[in-house]
């Protein structure tokens, strides 16, 4: 017999309260003893604690500080109560509370206690103390539970769950003004509908919350009769409930009344000096619930709907193409920051993608992230290349710090930026980045590398700064990313293990994903932002002490596979699994390091570590030959195919030289000509071929061994060519 019916058996569940988070996890006999339905379930402390008599929770607070003190398991008696506060069974808790970050963790067993009568009312139940003792731990517990709900439905459910003590509510209604109207804003205890006749109604109606409204003050009707005499007209609509008494009580904030709040009751109440007490402290705790839960969620709407407004959708007919979006504002404040997307048609038949972000997370930075928006697009639907449009748009957000905040410096914002003008037809991306993460390409076989790109100061801060552009090619089947830096970088990571938590997500969606299109690209980005923000990013976090979130913006765009078909369709079919371009400029040597880690990338599933490190090494000395000894540019062009266990390496450096290099024999003490002596080594097969404009020196590696015997094996040039004095 399985524990956990065993123990279902016994009328016994497992619980675990963890008090820093607020949450609640119950199993399926744990929920069902709780009145809730028999399945596993996480609920928040107030939807728990609403299940537990207030004077028995607050009982239990103290036991679980004790025990905690002591170093002991916390034991106590709980009455279960329904939505309208009567007793339905007895519970007993046996928990073993720890302290986890100054916060306590509460594990332990619930068992139902025989003997108590289903039905019974919490009004006529034994209560444990004295009645204003009970009163006090109640206004405390209500106070707590209203001040941590954070929506108007939270708090109606709070209030619903309140146990009064000595008095139970029946049932209960909000009401809230709406213009010249009173209108129900939630109500328990009642059936769906019940709350017609009673909402909108007009504040001179003769109905006791309206008369409430208009004064000010309370009303309290302790039996039918008093009800009947003062409301004659509104009397039959409140009689066809079957209650004995009613108090309508104002609800008030900052001076003002925002509504009414109706309790009624099955069992009579004469509503002494105490009672009204207590009903006066819970209806001025409703009313400032209420008017938090409403602020909160107007600025909530108010945001999200300014963000949604800036927000493009992208186009989802993008020929040969697939595109997909998000935005999720987790920074805090009033979840409105300076990131955002967006996708331009251009006047070429090519659409570029733009992704950015403005320094800040406040109504400042969303409104210059909105100028900066229409600023770019109206510069890329003029045709402008991209380094041209980001040298505008730097202008432009530089002009805005100095004419707009002149004297106010700690105001001037940057924003960094990412512009890719896109060629649906041949997947050629020209790349413009403005102190931006760079774009990581996904390949066909699941490999994943972060493309360096040539870039310059974000933009607003130099506004004579050049944006070099870098030309990629989307092979079919690649997809790339593109995003601001929440999606790298929150839960405390930095750039290379954020990049590594995303590396993971590609790779298990790869493994998983159908043949493509958009709608795998949509659940890729869905996979990619929960691994940085919902539950499972928790297990994720990075080494870095500061864990805040930021805002997450991202896109990624996906070229469609190679299909079935003759001539262009079979040369794309015969394409490399993995293959990546890097170019390295005669004035960037310091791109010789990304050289390398590209390498490395590409070959981060090579099954020999020493045959990458050979490479790496390889294509440093190629390279670093290229840069000392012509006047041009070194392209690197670096391919894998095969099958795994038995795929080729093919690297290629071209450069503009026409000089061809042979091999030496360096002395012990030479300084240089050790370059081609490493090629002659390490190296499955090398040579160098002469072409047009210059040549191309490449080598290949083998990842089975006995792949290199089939091959003609190691070439090089003969001895009568020329050579350049290649690199040590």
């Amino acid at each position: 017999m399985r524990t956990k019916d065993l123990l279902a058996a016994l009328s016994t569940g497992l619980w675990r309260w963890d008090n820093a988070s607020g949450r609640v996890a119950l199993d399926a006999e744990a929920a069902r003893l709780l009145g809730l339905p028999a399945e596993p379930a996480e609920l928040t402390e107030a939807a728990v604690r609403s299940r537990f008599h207030p004077v028995d929770f607050t009982e239990i607070n103290g036991g679980v500080r004790l025990a905690i003190s002591e170093g002991t398991v916390a034991e106590a008696r709980l009455r279960i109560v329904d939505e309208r506060g009567r007793v339905q069974r007895v519970v007993r808790s046996r928990s073993r509370p720890r302290i986890v970050n100054g916060a306590f963790e509460l594990v332990g067993s619930l068992q139902e206690v025989p003997g108590q009568q289903p039905g019974t009312s919490a009004a006529t139940a034994p209560v444990t103390g004295d009645w204003r003792r009970s009163r006090e731990a109640f206004l405390l517990d209500a106070g707590r539970a209203l001040s941590e709900a954070r929506s108007t439905a939270e708090v109606l459910r709070v209030a619903a769950g309140l146990a009064m003590p000595g008095f139970m509510p029946d049932g209960l209604a909000v009401f809230g003004i709406q213009g010249d109207r009173l209108a129900v804003l939630g109500h328990h205890g009642h059936r769906p509908g019940d709350e017609q006749p009673f909402s909108p109604m007009t504040l001179d109606t003769d109905y006791p919350a309206a008369e409430v409204v208009r004064s000010g003050r309370a009303v309290y009707l302790p039996t039918p009769e008093d009800y009947q005499r003062r409301y004659p007209a509104v009397w039959p609509l409140a009689a066809r409930f079957g209650r004995a008494s009613w108090a309508f009580l104002p609800l008030v904030n900052a001076g003002r009344t925002i509504g009414a709040w109706m309790t009624g009751f099955a069992q009579p109440v004469a509503f002494t000096p105490d009672e009204r007490s207590v009903l006066t402290t819970v209806a001025r705790m409703l009313a400032q619930a209420l008017a938090r839960a409403g602020v909160q969620e107007s600025q909530h709407e108010l945001a999200v709907g300014l963000q949604r407004s800036m927000m493009p959708t992208v186009q989802p007919d993008v020929p040969g193409m697939a595109v997909a979006a998000r935005y999720v504002p987790t920074g805090g404040g009033l979840e409105v920051g300076g990131d955002w997307y967006d996708m331009i048609p251009l006047p070429s038949g090519r659409i570029a993608l733009v992704i950015g972000d403005v320094q800040g997370h406040d109504v400042r930075a969303a409104g210059l992230m909105g100028q900066l928006r229409i600023a770019l697009r109206a510069y890329a639907s003029e045709g402008h290349h991209p380094d041209a449009v980001l040298s505008r748009a730097s202008r432009f957000l530089a002009g805005i710090n100095e004419t707009g905040f002149r004297g106010h410096g700690e105001d001037q914002r940057f924003a960094t930026c990412l512009y890719i003008e896109v060629d649906p037809a041949t997947g050629l991306l020209d790349v413009a980045r403005a102190g931006h993460p760079d774009p990581a390409i996904r390949m066909a076989d699941g490999a994943v590398l972060v493309r360096p790109t040539a870039g310059g100061l974000p933009l607003g801060i130099d506004p004579d700064t050049d944006y070099p552009t870098t030309r990629i090619v989307l092979e079919p089947g690649e997809t790339m990313l593109v995003c601001t830096d929440g999606l790298i970088e929150s839960g405390g990571h930095d750039l290379e293990t954020g990049w590594g938590r995303l590396r993971d997500v590609f790779k298990a969606h790869d493994a998983t994903a159908d043949e493509g299109g958009a709608e795998s690209l949509e659940r890729l980005a869905d996979a990619l932002v929960q691994a940085v923000h919902g539950p499972s990013s928790q297990r994720t976090t990075g080494p870095l002490v500061d864990r805040r979130a930021d805002d997450i913006a991202l896109l990624l765009l996906s070229r469609e596979s190679a299909s079935c078909g003759v001539g262009a369709g079979d040369r794309l079919a015969r394409r490399p699994g993995r293959r990546t371009v890097f170019s390295v400029a005669q004035a960037e040597p310091e791109r010789i390091a990304a050289a390398r880690r590209q390498i490395r990338d590409v070959l981060h599933d090579w099954s020999d570590p020493d045959q990458v490190d050979s490479a790496v090494l390889l294509v440093s000395e190629i390279v670093t030959n290229v840069l000392m000894h012509t006047d041009g540019d070194a392209l690197l062009v670096a391919e894998v195919s095969g099958e795994r266990g038995s795929r080729r390496l093919r690297v290629e450096v071209a450069d503009a030289s026409d000089e061809l290099p042979h091999l030496r024999r360096p002395g012990e003490l030479a300084s240089s000509g050790r370059g081609l002596v490493l090629l002659e080594l390490l190296a499955g097969a090398w040579g160098v071929d002469p072409r047009g404009d210059g040549k191309s020196t490449w080598f290949e590696l083998y990842e089975d061994a006995g792949a290199a015997g089939e091959s003609s094996g190691p070439v090089s040039p003969g001895p009568e060519e020329p050579v350049p004095e290649p690199a040590a």
